[in-house]
């Protein structure tokens, strides 16, 4: 809005204030508001033009483009106005370049809809292609809003080529938050509680995906679940924790250079398949490593628990000098200590290398663990007996899914993706996967009905049939509940025999690792071996 406008506004004030005898004290107060309003707003919509701008130099063609907006979900799966706000601010500025063509948001809506597909959310290769042949668009423009501190919200944007799923043009920006949040069905905002009562374990993955580190990728997402399913098989206080996971990437040169290149890609979530599929979506690309400023992000942006017992600990994983940025890593080091989190080192090169380029001093400072990894070299698998059974087993348990909420039905399929995109790592790492999927109630209840009811969030006479997926509202009041008394029974049965088999398969890996000489220093296991150190100090015993 001009200045000019602003006067017009003062104007029409002063006029009010002269016709009715209004006092000049409440004219000022006012005016004063109005005008912190403009000045507001303006930021805001400036903030949001100079991300569409950052975008649309970083396509670097003058070719006519078709262009499809999508909603820029939470990284948390909150319910919000935000993803539709920011969608509709985007299509709006970027209609106004001759260069490009952006579908309506409406007729976007109504064609997704119709082709049952979701208007927002991570877009892999097969959607992409399958938007641009049905929608007739040559990119799709997508992203994540995450809030900050002081009510601030971070976008991070990207356009996305539909033929290749080519990223073409990245940028983030932090802009004012002008909209609400509305609650869940089941649970509001479940990955921010402390959880009273509760053991809790918070760890940030800080990776580098610049150019050459796509192995340190690929072992992050094939060990994921072992690590977690150590977490989460530990006990404190003759209880399991709650594992909470955050993700950054940093180092790679499509991500904004006024943002130090790093990119925060998930908040803390207990959402695993969310983090999965984070990671699976990660792409390497020369640049710049400022790991100081990376750490100190993560210290200052993530919700970091404030409970003494807690064990909160960063990973930082990378090839560079420590020493890199405008940010002094001991600062940044110093700053988690003095929230009681460990930062944990992992360098992909030689020990020596390592050492020279200050990661195991960074580590040291930091009171915790240097480690050096073979980033390249392939994880070693043990297939085992049980690994048929429990795929099995993994099958009879996604038919114990019960889509609850306006989130649920797309959960259950995002959750099915990762099982095909797990697959073909290998039956040990797909087995992992099956034992996390069984011990996750509770960090899915706030979508699946069955978890709900199994952790105690919801009990059956306070289910809303509104919240209800189609065949379920068919259905009487008395099949109803006998559907869900089944789909309770095969669930409890289901996983007691994946632990069980789980047992069997940890007996019979524990045997065949004596027998192998040795197995390469992989991510996976830098990571569990830190924590079975620190997390023994805070309490945590391990099997």
């Amino acid at each position: 809005m001009e200045v000019k406008t602003h006067i017009s506004y003062c104007a029409d004030f002063e006029s009010f204030n002269t016709n009715y005898g209004y006092g000049n004290k409440i004219m000022k107060k006012l005016t004063l508001l109005f005008t912190f309003f403009l000045l507001y707003s303006n930021a805001a919509a400036g903030s949001i033009e100079k991300l569409a701008d950052k975008l649309q130099n970083g396509l670097k063609t003058d070719t006519q483009l078709k262009i499809a907006v999508l909603e820029f979900n939470y990284t948390d799966g909150r319910n919000s106005q935000g993803p539709i706000i920011i969608q509709e601010r985007l299509t709006t500025i970027l209609a106004q370049n001759k260069n490009l063509t952006i579908i309506e948001r409406n007729l976007l809506k109504k064609i997704m809809g119709e082709l049952k597909l979701e208007a927002s959310g991570a877009i892999d290769a097969t959607t992409a292609k399958k938007i641009g042949k049905l929608l007739g668009v040559d990119a799709i423009a997508s992203g994540t809003l995450n809030d900050l501190k002081n009510s601030q919200t971070e976008i991070n944007a990207r356009i996305i080529e539909t033929e290749s799923a080519k990223i073409l043009s990245a940028a983030s920006a932090i802009i004012e938050k002008t909209w609400k949040d509305t609650s869940s069905s089941i649970a509001d905002n479940p990955n921010n509680a402390d959880y009273d009562g509760k053991s809790l374990v918070q760890i940030a993955i800080l990776l580098d995906t610049s150019s050459s580190m796509d192995g340190l990728i690929n072992q992050t997402k094939n060990q994921l679940w072992s690590i977690i399913n150590e977490l989460t098989s530990s006990e404190k206080d003759g209880d399991n924790p709650i594992v909470q996971v955050a993700v950054y990437e940093y180092g790679n040169s499509l991500l904004s250079k006024d943002a130090g290149f790093i990119r925060q890609v998930l908040p803390f979530t207990r959402d695993l398949d969310e983090v999965a599929e984070e990671l699976f979506a990660l792409k390497t690309n020369g640049g710049s490593e400022y790991c100081g400023e990376t750490i100190n992000k993560a210290v200052k942006n993530l919700q970091w628990s404030k409970k003494d017992d807690a064990y909160k600990v960063i990973f930082i994983a990378g090839n560079e000098a420590f020493t890199q940025g405008a940010v002094d890593f001991r600062q940044a080091i110093s700053n988690a200590k003095n929230k009681g989190i460990f930062v944990n080192t992992i360098f992909c090169g030689t020990k020596q290398a390592g050492i020279a380029m200050q990661w195991k001093t960074a580590a040291e400072l930091a009171m915790s663990e240097y480690t050096n990894i073979n980033q390249t070299a392939s994880v070693a698998q043990i297939d085992t007996p049980q690994d048929i059974e429990l795929s099995k087993l993994n099958s009879r348990l996604n038919t114990t899914y019960l889509a609850y909420g306006s989130g649920g039905a797309k959960a259950i399929k995002r959750k099915n993706r990762l099982d095909t995109l797990s697959a073909p790592a290998g039956a040990s790492v797909m087995s992992e996967r099956i034992f996390s999927k069984a011990q996750e109630s509770e960090a899915i209840s706030s979508w699946d009905l069955i978890s709900a009811i199994e952790t105690g969030k919801i009990e059956q006479k306070d289910i809303k049939t509104e919240q209800l997926p189609e065949e379920l509202k068919k259905m009487s009041e008395k099949e109803r509940e006998k559907h869900i008394e089944n789909k309770l029974a095969e669930r409890k049965k289901v996983k007691a025999e994946i632990l069980k088999l789980q047992n069997e398969r940890k007996k019979y890996i524990a045997e065949r690792e004596k027998e192998m000489l040795s197995a390469p220093s992989t991510m996976g296991k830098a990571v569990i071996n830190a924590i079975h150190k620190q997390a023994s100090k805070k309490g945590f015993k391990f099997k």
